[in-house]
C-alpha cells in the first residue's frame, strides 16, 4: 500500500525525522530509505537502536502511526493510476487482496475513499506473525481469497515487499517509487499504474 497505491512514504520519512528532532537525535536519507517497505515493528527497532531511544519498538510505531495517520486524514497521496486501477478491477469484479505492513488504524482512513469491498481480503502489518519480505503476508492474502498465489499479480514497489510476493509464488508487477528494485526473474518492471487495466494486469 504505502508507496505502491498510496505515496505515503514522505509521510513515514517526516515522522521519523520529527521523532529524532524531538529526542536530539539525526536521521539522515538513507535511515529513511533502510526502512522504505520494512514491518513497522524492524523499523521502530531500528529506530530506537539508531537514536538511543528509551522507547520500546511497540512505542514507537505507534508514534510513527500517530503522525502519519494524522497527514493521511489530511489528504490521502495516491500514487498516479492506482486508484483508477482499483475502481476498475472492483467494477470488473476482479477479486483483490491489500497486503501492506501498516497497520489497520491506517489502512481503514483509505479505504474510506474507496467503495465497500474494493478489497476482498485485508492483510495487515499486525496481523501477521512474520511481516515482507518473509513470504507470509501474501500467502495469508492467497488462503483467505481461497486461491493459489501462482494465480495472483501482487504489484509492488520495493526490493522488500517484491522479494516477499516472489518468495510467496505470485507473479511480480513492479511500479518502483523511492527504493530502486533489482531485476529479477519473475517480476515485471512498469513505471506507473496509469492506464493499465485489469486485462492487462491479468496478461502478465
Amino acid at each position: 500500500m504505502d508507496g505502491t497505491i498510496v505515496d505515503t512514504e514522505p509521510y513515514w520519512m517526516a515522522a521519523e525525522q520529527a521523532i529524532a528532532e524531538e529526542h536530539g537525535g539525526t536521521w539522515t536519507h538513507d535511515d529513511a530509505m533502510a526502512l522504505v517497505g520494512s514491518d513497522l515493528l524492524v523499523s521502530g527497532a531500528y529506530i530506537k537502536a539508531r537514536l538511543g531511544l528509551a522507547h520500546t519498538p511497540e512505542e514507537i510505531v505507534e508514534m510513527l502511526l500517530d503522525s502519519v495517520v494524522a497527514q493521511v486524514r489530511h489528504a490521502v497521496p495516491w500514487r498516479d493510476g492506482a486508484r483508477e486501477l482499483l475502481l476498475d478491477l472492483h467494477e470488473a469484479g476482479v477479486p483483490c487482496a491489500l497486503v501492506t505492513m501498516s497497520y489497520q488504524r491506517l489502512v481503514a482512513p483509505i479505504l474510506e475513499h474507496l467503495p465497500p469491498e474494493t478489497f476482498r481480503v485485508i492483510v495487515t502489518g499486525d496481523m501477521v506473525d512474520q511481516g515482507k519480505p518473509h513470504p507470509e503476508p501474501y500467502l495469508t492474502a492467497a488462503a483467505s481469497l481461497g486461491v493459489e498465489p501462482g494465480e495472483c499479480v501482487a504489484v509492488e514497489d520495493s526490493p522488500t515487499g517484491a522479494t516477499s510476493a516472489l518468495a510467496a509464488g505470485c507473479r511480480v508487477l513492479v511500479v518502483p517509487n523511492h527504493v530502486p528494485v533489482p531485476a529479477a526473474p519473475g517480476l515485471v518492471f512498469r513505471d506507473t499504474l496509469e492506464e493499465l487495466t485489469p486485462a492487462e494486469l491479468g496478461r502478465l
